[in-house]
């Protein structure tokens, strides 16, 4: 593979933690190979492996623009990277907030649902 394969292995590793990874890892197959390397390559070894902006703020932009465009089957899983990428609750309010000024409060409220449900299910299991 190549060096921004590996690069954003690692980082995925990092933000998403280790048992996401692999549990996405044992079910890549033939047919989403291309797409998984895509994502890793470009999502994860390119923009989210940058030192231009903080993994915190990263995890507030993520967070904020899958809720902005309707992508919440993501928002859960960048929930929990929160508690590697730094982002306190509070930041994904802040966020949130600023994704019913500007792209809708249905959206935000949506989001804010499954935000506050993933942070009380970390807390249950201790992974707050």
């Amino acid at each position: 593979m190549s060096k921004t394969f590996d690069q954003g292995m690692k980082t995925r590793r990092e933000v998403l933690g280790d048992a996401h990874v692999d549990r996405a890892e044992a079910a890549k197959s033939e047919f989403d190979l291309p797409f998984q390397t895509l994502i890793t390559e470009g999502a994860w070894g390119t923009v989210w492996s940058s030192d231009k902006i903080s993994r915190r703020e990263r995890s507030m932009l993520t967070i904020a623009l899958l809720a902005a465009t309707g992508n919440f089957e993501e928002i859960p899983m960048h929930i929990r990277a929160t508690a590697r990428t730094g982002a306190s609750k509070e930041d994904v309010a802040e966020a949130l907030q600023h994704v019913a000024i500007y792209a809708g409060v249905p959206k935000a409220n949506h989001a804010l649902k499954l935000a506050k449900q993933t942070f009380a299910e970390m807390e249950e299991s201790g992974n707050d």
